[in-house]
């Protein structure tokens, strides 16, 4: 196996995988650019580029949207590129699309009827495993979209949607579309007052909340926390519990009622609103570096499309594929698979567990039951999953994964290698994927049909203007710059919620014209892309600008090395010096040696210039929950500092055993 051998996360590395016959004869990627003429991936980028209009207009016919009202203009910039409207004059019910639509309610076209498939597969921690048809699921929607009419829930009202991964998740999320609703995904391992800040923002009306459910065998009691944070948000008049956990609690009346005493009476029959394309149908919530958390956005014509044509264009989803992402409904990709999956027409499996109970083994075995071919994980899952060895994945058939994806955190390479050859077989594509909750999918990714690097992207996500800039805007190419965006695209965010100006100056200040996304970026001599990490994690050590991903790769070269996570901290002389926390493996303990031992590994990749000044042993890195390393967070731990907004924190702990070591 290749070894890291660069600054750059991954850079440097060989070709490892070439799309064959049978993936470039089945992509519908390539079908789309045939279609229109188009000879090669550059130059399907350089039209969309140049017409925005026209591809967005191509999108839609591809995905074989259902417009009640066909949209007069596809796009209209007159009140500036920041607030874009797409799709004028149509009205479009992005639920409806996902689920109408495939039993035979939303019009005629491309795609024939399917009642009876299979929608969606839901497995627990414990075992249970549920399937629904779309016919199925259509009816559950319907039915909780009467119970929540029923509590006067109506077009434009907020609902909260506080619930672990299980198949009333999914029916809330499309209930609230059908009504023309706004719904709140909240993570569901927040906290009361983390859940409550969200609420209160929004406004809700509405929350939708479980009893409880299990984590490694363990009751989590989530009725108690969502009612302590209705108690500090004053707007929720009503609560509907699920009774996930078997738990037989007094509800507080008459405010909280069971799910399905309000929902299961309900007629399976429900026409959905016919929302114009520019109405919101999401609020989700995002943690900033500093301030309360960021309310974005997201319209019917927008998120929904935009992570439909990502799993299309670049994970080649289509209706006989099975799709699996390991995430939580408060993280984008949590709305995001189950609106892109089902708006294709293909399978959903969720999951509502950890990735490693009752053993290493549990996502492997899940893709052999459920014979999924589209499967989503973060590194750090692989990071983790590494430590058990290869005897975990050897042990179970995975021979119907056609595309492992990926996002949240830049790869390493000996983590990526373990993947591709462990997992994928050397045969599947690791389909690289970054972007971010304001842009409802990604800027970069990869795709079936072009060559992948280990840990690299092919380039920008076809429609999306994607560049690597200076602090002038002007284009960086062989060194790393700002990832930062030229023009609109339909998923962007509408704005934060209640905040014009601060939508504006987060991403449209630093350089007039240019969303800057606040990614750290390169492209190397091939024309391969790369993420190094939050450019507001930027490292700047004697002047020269050092990415969190290059040290962490570089420390994580190191064989007794399991995880790693970089900042810089103030130095009297070099303005920055480089700390690293590292996470050992299995068997390895902390010793002066071993301090001098990475530092010498980190040294020798990144320079002598660049050698961590301190090396910090923790026993877990502070993470979300879907993995995103906050690093903001451990450097201000490590500083003693106030540390601002915690609700993202997944494990408190860990800021703690920094605050013991500093």
């Amino acid at each position: 196996m290749t070894q890291p051998n660069d600054a750059w996360t991954g850079q440097g590395e060989p070709i490892a995988w070439r799309p064959t016959p049978e993936y470039l004869e089945r992509s519908r990627l390539l079908r789309f650019m045939r279609q229109h003429g188009i000879e090669s991936y550059d130059a399907l980028l350089a039209r969309a580029n140049a017409d925005p209009a026209w591809f967005w207009d191509a999108v839609s016919a591809d995905l074989d949207l259902r417009w009640y009202t066909p949209y007069a203009q596809v796009m209209d910039t007159s009140q500036g590129i920041e607030w874009t409207r797409w799709f004028v004059g149509g009205k479009f019910n992005y639920a409806a699309n996902a689920l109408d639509k495939h039993v035979g309610l939303l019009g005629t076209g491309l795609m024939h009827a399917q009642p009876e498939k299979t929608a969606l597969i839901w497995e627990g921690e414990e075992g249970t495993v549920r399937h629904l048809s779309y016919a199925d699921l259509t009816r559950l929607t319907n039915q909780t979209a009467n119970a929540l009419a029923a509590l006067g829930v109506s077009k434009g009202d907020r609902v909260g949607i506080f619930l672990p991964m299980i198949p009333e998740v999914v029916a809330a999320t499309l209930a609230c579309g059908k009504l023309g609703a706004i719904f709140i995904p909240i993570f569901s391992g927040y906290g009361a007052e983390a859940a409550a800040t969200r609420l209160r923002d929004a406004e809700a009306k509405v929350l939708v909340t479980a009893d409880g459910f299990f984590r490694r065998g363990k009751l989590v009691a989530m009725y108690e926390t969502a009612d302590e944070a209705c108690s500090l948000a004053p707007s929720v008049e009503n609560v509907l519990v699920v009774q996930r956990a078997g738990r037989d609690l007094a509800l507080k009346q008459p405010r909280d009622a069971w799910w399905h005493a309000a929902v299961d009476g309900q007629a399976g029959e429900f026409a959905a609103v016919q929302t114009d394309a520019e109405d919101p149908y999401m609020l989700i919530y995002t943690s900033g570096t500093t301030g309360r958390p960021k309310g974005a956005v997201h319209v019917h014509s927008g998120f929904p499309v935009k992570g439909a044509q990502d799993l299309a264009h670049c994970f080649d989803m289509q209706p006989d594929d099975t799709l699996f992402w390991l995430t939580d409904i408060g993280w984008m990709m949590g709305p995001w698979a189950i609106s892109g999956a089902l708006l294709l027409g293909g399978t959903l499996l969720i999951y509502d567990g950890t990735p490693d109970y009752p053993g290493p083994d549990r996502l492997w075995e899940l893709a052999e039951k459920h014979k999924v071919t589209i499967m989503g994980v973060a590194p750090t899952a692989i990071r983790s999953l590494m430590s058990h060895g290869t005897a975990p994945v050897a042990k179970h058939d995975l021979s119907s994964l056609r595309i492992i994806g990926s996002t949240g955190e830049p790869w390493n390479v000996a983590p990526w290698y373990w993947c591709f050859e462990h997992v994928g077989g050397k045969r599947c594509p690791i389909i690289n994927y970054s972007g971010g909750t304001e842009i409802s999918g990604g800027i970069i990714g990869c795709t079936t049909i072009t060559p992948i690097k280990p840990c690299s992207f092919a380039g920008p996500v076809p429609g999306i203007a994607a560049d690597v800039v200076n602090d002038l805007g002007e284009p960086v190419r062989g060194a790393v710059g700002e990832l930062a965006i030229r023009g609109p695209w339909p998923g962007m965010t509408r704005g934060f919620w209640h905040d014009r100006a601060r939508y504006l100056d987060t991403y449209w200040s630093r350089i007039p014209g240019l969303w800057v996304h606040g990614d750290f970026a390169a492209i190397d001599d091939d024309g391969f892309w790369y993420i190094l990490g939050r450019s507001d994690d930027t490292i700047k050590v004697a002047g020269k600008r050092l990415g969190p991903a290059e040290a962490e790769s570089a420390a994580v070269s190191h064989p007794a090395v399991a995880e790693a996570a970089a900042i810089g901290a103030p130095h009297a002389v070099k303005g920055e010096a480089l700390v690293l926390f590292v996470v050992l493996r299995p068997g390895q303990t902390p010793s002066p040696a071993l301090t001098d031992e990475i530092r010498a590994a980190v040294a020798a990749t990144l320079g002598p210039a660049l050698k961590p000044e301190s090396i910090i042993f923790v026993s877990q890195l502070a993470r979300t929950r879907n993995g995103k390393i906050l690093r903001r967070l451990m450097r201000q731990s490590y500083l003693g500092v106030p540390m601002g907004d915690l609700s993202s924190l997944e494990n408190p702990a860990a800021l703690a055993e920094i605050a013991a070591a500093r």
